[in-house]
């Protein structure tokens, strides 16, 4: 039989396992999710995920909720610490803090945070698996475990038109992405959504993974899909929410544990 041993009393990824995560007061909501935002970005970049000014995630403020955390343009990933998150509001004003908006970031994630009132945290960069395979206007098919995750959850933004800085834009990737967990941006990169900071940002490394296996199988050869009902039924379990924090909190662990810098 299946079981499960606890680790220690009150062990956060045990709680997260049996459904038994701490009601949060809005404060200590709003800390956890800076707290795992500014994790995310550090973890980034040792995933390579930080080229020059592209790329950004957002964490929907839990009482203000039109407006959003982000991280402030020109602070490098590896850098980024709680206190230097930013709050931006519905109109891409800063309302806290001390930088600037990335004003691409804006117009993407305010209009997801808007068309999705389930998402609290977006995530995208301009990973180079994930823009490679971006440039070939298809959806990722179901060819290993992983990918599974992103079966019949993820679309395709098939209309670049340069670097994103209109709302009207942003709008259009919202309504592309629609109810799924992530969109292919056509000529453009990856961009993930969740329900908590660290399924968004799980879930980029995810499809990233997913867009870098691909390559390298149909550059080997022909890759065999698995069928339809078993990546259905897989995808249930790969790609949740749950799951995705569940696969985040062990990066959570090593990063807090070698940069604790971070939480300041």
């Amino acid at each position: 039989m299946n079981h499960i041993t606890p680790k220690t009393a009150g062990d956060p990824f045990l709680a997260v396992l049996r459904d038994a995560e701490p009601q949060r007061s809005p404060a200590q909501e709003r800390l956890h999710r800076k707290q795992r935002l500014a994790a995310t970005f550090r973890i980034f970049a040792r995933y390579g995920y930080d080229q020059g000014l592209a790329g950004h995630v957002t964490a929907r403020d839990p009482e203000k909720t039109d407006h959003f955390w982000v991280n402030p343009l020109g602070k490098h990933f590896s850098r980024i610490r709680v206190s230097d998150l930013i709050l931006v509001n519905d109109e891409g004003e800063v309302v806290e803090g001390h930088h600037a908006v990335n004003r691409a970031a804006f117009a993407i994630h305010s209009a997801i945070h808007q068309a999705r009132p389930d998402v609290v945290a977006a995530a995208h960069t301009h990973s180079t698996h994930g823009k490679a395979w971006s440039s070939l206007g298809r959806l990722l098919d179901p060819i290993t475990q992983d990918s599974t995750g992103f079966y019949q959850q993820h679309s395709l933004f098939d209309d670049f038109t340069g670097v994103v800085l209109e709302q009207s834009e942003g709008r259009r990737i919202a309504e592309a992405l629609g109810p799924n967990r992530a969109v292919i941006l056509k000529n453009h990169g990856l961009l993930t959504v969740g329900q908590t900071v660290e399924a968004a940002a799980w879930r980029f490394i995810a499809l990233d993974n997913a867009a870098r296996a691909q390559l390298l199988a149909e550059a080997a050869g022909t890759p065999q899909p698995i069928g339809h009902e078993v990546a259905a039924s897989t995808a249930q379990r790969v790609g949740s929410d749950k799951g995705s924090i569940l696969s985040f909190y062990p990066l959570w662990e090593k990063i807090t544990a070698e940069e604790p810098d971070l939480l300041d």
